[in-house]
């Protein structure tokens, strides 16, 4: 679409990568402004004062207006401009993270907050927010201004950037990932029967230890309440032994997953990534006995491969009764095409799942129906796109779907039971409440741009093309 505009406007680029596209299509509208004030003030300057004129002058916030008119996307973009001004774009609706600080002698802009707050050794309340579809203007002169550039839309902040890519030391995002695990314990639970006591609480290395930590206070929570109900049960005279006996009970917390932190399976190429995941875990042995479960939360379960090739056969090895694995984040049904790499249907464990379910109930003519519907609206204009995906999900509940991806993602020779328990979309809204982006969950997405790559990334599925939507 980038590359038509260009065409459009009687440009002629070379390469229809967006970078390129976009640096075109900023570029033609800085000539478009540089042509209008030189022509204004050229009876009036010598060309050498005239570049003085436009360097003055230059509306850079119009520039970029004309620019990102049709843009359709997740971004925070930055530029310079050779003779000093600079800018830093953010999405209408503040999809990507973009944070500034400024003083008297610098700006600077990152998308996460600790970063700068331990580069520059500044309080929290100093870093600002860019707003949606606005850009921060950078004079050459220093002067530092906001600007709208894009009418602001509907905030759906990425919910991903909290639960997986951003540092954990974020103020808000630590207490997020918190929320996250403690709201979650509940389904665990009930999966374990409420026996505490004969359970081993671990994670997946390393992003999900902040959301594990919440899952030990939403534990300890359960035991307070527990301890109460006994104490009280001991009547007016209590022993201070039945006391002690009691207040002795917690949770069993242990590290049992031990991580490669120089292999990261998520951002390894598809060639590679499943040699890659039976050599990244190994586990603390002699702490898990034969009646205990086993409980493991990991951030996000996205494709399972190191879950069925990995880390569920080494867990084995350690004879627990159950092993149970929980998810900080529910389900990922739906691509994402907003800058993170999860672009193709038939990787993520959710669908298949679903798929395996059509196929179980007789239902799985659903799939041709919605492939129909997909290839019928290929060429309309994607403002009147539909996500028909939704229609796979709609016969089953989020349990069976979970129950589903538990039995894709056992390995045959497993002896212990296997359960996979996900977060629901309501706990992650009520953790994250800032944050609603969400569509690689619920398919609802923020653009109209998301609906045509889901679409055709379920025609890519059904031809058996294994390649990006996007």
């Amino acid at each position: 679409e980038l590359f038509e505009h260009l065409l459009d406007l009687g440009q002629h680029p070379k390469q229809m990568a967006d970078t390129v596209t976009i640096l075109e299509k900023i570029g033609h509208f800085l000539d478009e402004e540089n042509d209008t004030i030189y022509y204004k003030n050229k009876n009036n300057f010598s060309k050498k004062e005239i570049t003085k004129v436009i360097e003055e002058d230059l509306n850079l916030q119009e520039v970029l207006k004309k620019s990102a008119k049709y843009w359709d996307g997740g971004y925070v973009m930055c530029g310079l401009l050779g003779h000093g001004d600079a800018f830093v774009l953010r999405d209408p609706n503040g999809i990507r993270p973009a944070y500034f600080y400024q003083d008297d002698e610098v700006v600077v802009v990152a998308s996460e907050r600790p970063v700068i707050q331990t580069a520059f050794n500044v309080e929290i309340n100093k870093i600002q927010e860019i707003d949606r579809g606005s850009a921060l203007i950078i004079k050459k002169d220093g002067t530092i201004i906001q600007k709208e550039i894009r009418t602001p839309l509907e905030r759906k902040s990425c919910s991903f950037e909290r639960i997986y890519f951003s540092r954990g030391n974020d103020k808000d995002i630590y207490n997020e990932r918190i929320e996250l695990g403690k709201r979650i314990f509940p389904k665990v639970l009930e999966s374990i029967n409420n026996d505490v006591k004969n359970t081993v609480f671990s994670y997946i290395p390393n992003t999900a230890e902040v959301s594990y930590l919440g899952l030990i206070k939403g534990c300890q929570q359960y035991l307070n309440r527990v301890k109460i109900n006994k104490i009280q049960e001991l009547g007016k005279n209590p022993n201070t032994k039945d006391i002690a006996k009691i207040m002795s009970i917690s949770a069993r917390v242990d590290k049992i997953a031990v991580k490669d932190a120089k292999l990261r399976t998520f951002i390894t190429d598809d060639d590679n990534r499943d040699d890659l995941v039976t050599h990244v875990y190994d586990v603390t042995y002699g702490i898990v006995k034969a009646t205990d479960n086993l409980v493991m939360i990991d951030d996000s379960i996205v494709r399972g491969t190191t879950l069925r090739q990995s880390i569920i056969r080494i867990l084995d090895r350690l004879n627990p009764k159950k092993i149970i694995i929980v998810s900080s984040a529910p389900q990922i049904r739906y691509p994402d095409c907003y800058g993170i790499d999860m672009a193709k249907l038939g990787d993520f464990i959710a669908f298949n799942a679903a798929v395996e379910l059509l196929k179980d109930s007789k239902k799985d003519h659903i799939l041709n129906d919605v492939y129909i519907k997909c290839k019928k609206q290929i060429n309309l204009p994607k403002e009147k796109m539909v996500n028909y995906i939704q229609d796979i999900y709609k016969p089953f509940t989020a349990s069976d779907i979970s129950q589903k991806i538990s039995e894709l993602l056992t390995p045959k020779d497993t002896k212990a039971e296997v359960e996979i328990i996900y977060q629901s979309i309501t706990d992650l809204h009520a953790s994250c409440p800032n944050h609603q982006g969400d569509w690689y969950f619920t398919g609802n997405y923020p653009t109209t741009g998301g609906n045509k790559v889901v679409n055709k990334a379920f025609i890519n599925y059904m031809e058996g093309k294994n390649e990006r939507a996007y």
